[in-house]
């Protein structure tokens, strides 16, 4: 079984990768102008707006918030393992691109997208490295 620290970091990031997949299928063109709603434009300051890639986002974030949510509730170390590996499968390579372009953001913007999408990666790491919890034997077992 899962520790509880485990599913709670799973659930959040579940939940706020839930959102993130919402925004883009429900409305491609104010997620391009508008992600991530307190700042202008992260989306649409790095390229022309393409629908398929913002629904695509949407669904995929969908699908791994859904699976992150899925796994917490579930409780299995080895669940909570595998969603963690595919979460992180997503962040870390959207993190490094990410890095290598946020020249044409003001400052303040740069340390919000690096430091927002370190936490994707950081939420997941320590979720595979939490170890689970002992399987309790039961003491009325009968022989």
């Amino acid at each position: 079984m899962q520790r509880t620290i485990t599913r709670i970091l799973l659930a959040l990031l579940g939940l706020y990768t839930l959102v993130q997949g919402l925004w883009p299928l429900l409305d491609p063109m104010g997620f391009y102008q508008d992600f991530p709603g307190f700042r202008h434009g992260w989306v649409s300051m790095d390229g022309p707006y393409n629908v398929h890639f913002i629904i695509d986002f949407g669904g995929l974030s969908l699908a791994l918030g859904t699976m992150l949510v899925g796994a917490a509730v579930m409780g299995t170390t080895t669940v909570a393992r595998l969603v963690s590996v595919a979460a992180l499968l997503f962040a870390v390579p959207h993190l490094i691109y990410h890095v290598g372009h946020v020249g044409q953001f003001p400052q303040l913007d740069q340390v919000l997208i690096v430091g927002g999408l370190a936490v994707t990666v950081l939420i997941p790491l320590a979720a595979l490295l939490i170890p689970g919890r002992r399987a309790e034997v039961s003491s009325s077992a009968t022989p």
